[in-house]
């Protein structure tokens, strides 16, 4: 897992690999995030899917501090840009447009642990 850069974005990334469900047009691929933050996803799948096309998105997120196994968010996004890879498949930008301010604040709570000192999520 990576260390986060300074960040100047209003919403802090990751740099990890968490696993992540994204539906559209009937596919459902099962991948994994490059990056993530409280405000949209960055992930590999094998078929092309066009940008500002509407997905649902699913992420599990291992937080020590939950009991369980980590905590899910299920939310509604856009692609925002769909890039080809070199070796295969596209890389997507989501951006989520529909998500609940508990489950944001969920993934800020994930990012934070890997914030250096003196920066924070809202």
């Amino acid at each position: 897992m990576k260390a986060l850069k300074k960040e100047r974005r209003q919403f802090p990334r990751a740099d990890t690999n968490l696993p992540i469900n994204v539906i559209a047009n009937g596919y459902d691929f099962s991948t994994s995030t490059q990056n993530v933050s409280c405000v949209g996803a960055y992930c590999h799948v094998d078929k092309y899917v066009p940008p500002f096309t509407r997905v649902m998105v699913k992420l599990a997120l291992p937080i020590a501090s939950n009991k369980s196994n980590g905590a899910k968010v299920e939310c509604k996004g856009v692609i925002v840009r769909t890039e080809d890879e070199v070796r295969g498949g596209f890389n997507l930008a989501i951006f989520f447009n529909a998500i609940k301010e508990t489950d944001r604040q969920k993934i800020s709570r994930y990012i934070r642990q890997f914030l250096p000192d003196g920066q924070h999520t809202p």
